[in-house]
């Protein structure tokens, strides 16, 4: 394992590694022999049908369920920003985006406004959580697991309740998030028409892994074909990530996102 001097410097060191993991619940295998890697800068992200064991494996990423067998490494002393499918919340107890960012440690204003800012909505700071949009309530649980610009930044199912144009517009922010922090990133979606992107390697889960490689490589791959049927690659919106984009004064980003 890295050890913890290294690992804010090393742009190929693996933050977190998971070998021949095998899970069940219930009396149900959930994963079996499944591996992962997730490297400094790198996005990875996580698809497959419901059942799929894709949560579950976040979670033996996260530290939160034990394995039967196999074994998960992280790089030493690394941080992890989460942000989970929903936070549920008692709508009858008003909550400012403020103080939900708080939660558990209050922080700074000046961390907390930077943090919103990061993914373009300071001017919510103060505004009741349960009056936000969807793609508002994502960029705030965004803004909260990144608030300590963490190492490596899990994020299952980001585009939840958003639309395609939601869906791409918060692909965006993680693109450009890790462009700047070079954190790792490692994501599931559920939503299998749109892909993030910058994804740089897929895994494609059935409780076992199916194949893995690059959207361009999954979007051909007969298991994948076989998975989700012979029109998967036609109804699929893979997006290649180019470097041909820049950052704005206003710290917008140009960047080209090209549906093939």
């Amino acid at each position: 394992m890295p050890s913890s001097h290294t690992h804010k410097t090393s742009p190929t060191e693996t933050l977190t590694s998971i070998e021949n993991a095998v899970l069940s619940k219930g009396g149900r295998r959930i994963l079996e022999n499944v591996s992962i890697k997730v490297r400094r800068g790198e996005i990875v992200t996580l698809i497959g049908p419901n059942g799929a064991g894709k949560s579950m494996l976040i979670r033996v990423a996260l530290g939160l369920e034990k394995l039967d067998s196999g074994y998960v490494q992280r790089s030493t002393g690394i941080s992890i920003g989460y942000q989970p499918q929903q936070v549920k919340l008692d709508e009858t107890l008003p909550i400012s985006v403020r103080r939900f960012l708080s939660l558990g440690q209050p922080q700074p204003t000046k961390v907390l406004k930077n943090s919103l800012a990061d993914v373009r909505i300071p001017h919510l700071l103060n505004a009741n959580i349960h009056r936000l949009s969807g793609g508002e309530l994502q960029r705030v649980m965004l803004a909260r697991a990144t608030l300590h610009k963490p190492d490596l930044l899990v994020l299952d199912e980001p585009e939840q309740n958003l639309d395609t144009e939601g869906a791409i517009e918060i692909y965006q922010l993680i693109a450009r998030l890790r462009e700047e922090t070079g954190c790792g990133v490692l994501l599931v979606s559920h939503d299998l028409h749109v892909i993030m992107a910058a994804t740089d390697r897929v895994y494609c889960l059935n409780g076992h892994m199916c194949c893995s490689g690059t959207p361009d490589e999954i979007s051909g791959h007969a298991e994948f074909l076989r998975l989700f049927g012979p029109l998967a690659s036609k109804t699929l919106a893979f997006y290649s990530h180019k470097h041909d984009h820049h950052h704005e004064p206003d710290g917008s980003v140009t960047e080209t996102l090209k549906v093939r």
